[in-house]
């Protein structure tokens, strides 16, 4: 299985970010928004890109948090960009992250 999925949880709430902003970009020199969207009823983003070959090097995931928990004043947080790298081309990155209005935890799963 190649590609990359994403899964975002609210960790205050338990529940997964439905409806929550995504946005992922190559990385590097020429960095350019390679797939967008809305996280769905599961918090994964449903996108060809889960099931596309990602060339190695660098990449780059904007989850729009702030707008998420609807930061009235008292969120922190308005985005978490995380840069990866992909190494094998053939493999499968799971990033899942478990966030809040004031901090935010993000693994590569399997």
């Amino acid at each position: 299985m190649t590609g990359l999925s994403l899964h975002a949880v609210d960790a205050a709430t338990g529940r997964p970010a439905e409806g929550m902003r995504v946005r992922v970009l190559r990385a590097g020199s020429r960095r350019r928004v390679i797939a967008e969207g809305r996280l769905g009823a599961d918090g994964t983003l449903d996108h060809p890109i889960v099931r596309t070959r990602l060339a190695a090097g660098l990449y780059e995931v904007v989850f729009a948090i702030g707008d998420f928990v609807g930061t009235s004043g008292e969120g922190f947080l308005e985005e978490a960009a995380i840069r990866f790298r992909i190494g094998d081309p053939d493999g499968h990155c799971h990033l899942p992250l478990k966030f809040t209005a004031f901090g935010v935890a993000l693994f590569r799963g399997c």
